[in-house]
């Protein structure tokens, strides 16, 4: 390299013999600056409207996001009017379905008993629905729990009743089967 730096140093005078010509140039750039439509950004190449068609964006995904969690919690909420009702179902709910299934299985019963039996429980089963609905609409929500536990009292109490009856019964034959 210093054998090219002392060729330039030696030849600058050779360098200053072509000038530009300022006057020339400046006419052929006004002339491009004419003839060329005003230059036009696209709107959505603008690094600001896409910084806010992000943000944009991220709010949507956030805002469906918590309004997907909310409606999620707000189902069971509807569903079950209060914790109570809530706790009152997971455990009286067992009970009286394990029961019914009892009294469907049960061999002493004729399909007419069983029937019958069945159709009542289908009764206190609708009006469960209908206290579930006064729950919701928060009618004096201390009567209505009453109200729905006492149906399922009741459920339990007449399936119980129902058993034992059939139970008493079998204990009744069994003594007449030997006298002595």
């Amino acid at each position: 390299m210093d054998n090219f730096e002392k060729n330039i140093r030696q030849n600058a005078s050779e360098f200053d013999d072509h000038r530009p010509d300022r006057d020339k140039m400046w006419a052929n750039i006004s002339k491009e600056l004419e003839t060329d439509s005003p230059k036009v950004i696209p709107l959505w190449k603008t690094p600001i409207l896409k910084m806010v068609a992000a943000l944009l964006l991220l709010f949507c995904v956030t805002s469906f996001i918590a309004y997907s969690v909310i409606n999620a919690n707000s189902g069971l909420e509807t569903q079950y009017a209060s914790k109570e009702l809530l706790d009152i179902d997971k455990h009286y709910q067992g009970l009286v379905s394990y029961q019914v299934q009892l009294v469907r299985n049960h061999p002493k019963l004729s399909e007419t008993d069983k029937s019958e039996f069945l159709s009542f429980m289908d009764e206190l089963d609708a009006e469960y629905q209908q206290l579930r609905l006064e729950m919701r609409n928060n009618l004096d929500n201390e009567l209505v729990l009453e109200a729905i536990v006492t149906n399922y009292k009741k459920r339990i109490e007449l399936i119980e009743n129902l058993l034992k009856q059939i139970n008493d019964s079998k204990i009744q034959e069994d003594d007449y089967g030997y006298t002595l």
